[in-house]
């Protein structure tokens, strides 16, 4: 199993500063999120790499719908070099209640999902160079050859993640197309419910079924472990790798000041 943290708030130097502090600790990566209006996950990423060598360094999440897609391309190719192949990509359809009609942005859910499948299509062809041409409901896109960069340096891509929601089949299928998944499970009524470890293992069964072998796939949970009381902080992660989960991301969305952050990084890792 591998170990993310989440900057749950801050700007670009506290993202270099968290960065250098998480690869100091053991981590193996660091995540931000992308808001509507507020300091730039791109810009934070590129500061963190600037002060860091190892650590991976990915959104939780892009919400492509909004997104245009080749100026993620270039975000996502640009910091791939200059990091050395270190990015990851999560992706999903993002919560509208963080300001995206007041900014006129897509709020229907059928809409959100039709561009976030046009945009990865657009994404990943425009990764593989040229010539790439897209003909879609939302987007069409013509070869060009106006000093397009070369592909990233991780290959074949840089690796996707796509928030699933379980057990949705045609939302599965989504995530199972690329190279993780961000669980979001669903009651019988369709509504959000914590996810669990037997919900892990289920998922893993069905992505090993669908995917027999051909690839390795990522499951991302995350969750909040104590940094003062390691044998329980790794104990908890255990749990969920023995159900297949690959990557702990440490998550604490509410936390009360940047010190309970900056204490919880340096304590590194729930590893056992």
């Amino acid at each position: 199993m591998k170990f993310g943290f989440v900057m749950p708030s801050g700007d670009a130097r506290k993202a270099a500063e968290l960065g250098e502090i998480l690869e100091q600790a053991g981590w193996d990566a660091l995540f931000v999120w992308e808001p509507v209006w507020g300091f730039d996950a791109w810009i934070c990423l590129t500061a963190a790499a600037m002060r860091t060598t190892r650590l991976r360094l990915g959104t939780l999440i892009t919400p492509l719908a909004r997104m245009r897609p080749w100026k993620l391309a270039s975000e996502t190719v640009t910091l791939d070099h200059l990091s050395g192949g270190r990015v990851i990509l999560g992706v999903g359809l993002g919560a509208t209640d963080t300001g995206w009609a007041e900014f006129g942005e897509p709020t229907d859910r059928k809409l959100r999902a039709e561009l976030l499948d046009e945009g990865l299509e657009i994404l990943t062809g425009l990764w593989k160079g040229q010539p790439f041409a897209h003909a879609g409901k939302h987007y069409h896109v013509r070869p060009m050859n106006f000093m397009p960069p070369p592909p990233p340096v991780q290959q074949p891509r840089i690796p996707i993640w796509v928030v699933g929601a379980w057990p949705r089949e045609k939302s599965m299928r989504r995530a199972l197309k690329y190279d993780g998944l961000l669980p979001n499970v669903l009651d019988e009524k369709g509504e959000h419910r914590t996810l669990s470890v037997e919900d892990v293992r289920q998922m893993r069964q069905y992505a090993d079924a669908h995917l027999q072998g051909e690839r390795p796939y990522e499951i991302v949970v995350e969750g909040a472990t104590p940094a003062d009381d390691r044998q329980a902080a790794a104990e908890q992660a255990l749990a969920w790798e023995q159900a297949g989960a690959t990557w702990w991301i440490e998550a604490l969305w509410s936390a009360e000041s940047d010190d309970q952050v900056l204490h919880r990084a340096r304590a590194g890792p729930p590893r056992v």
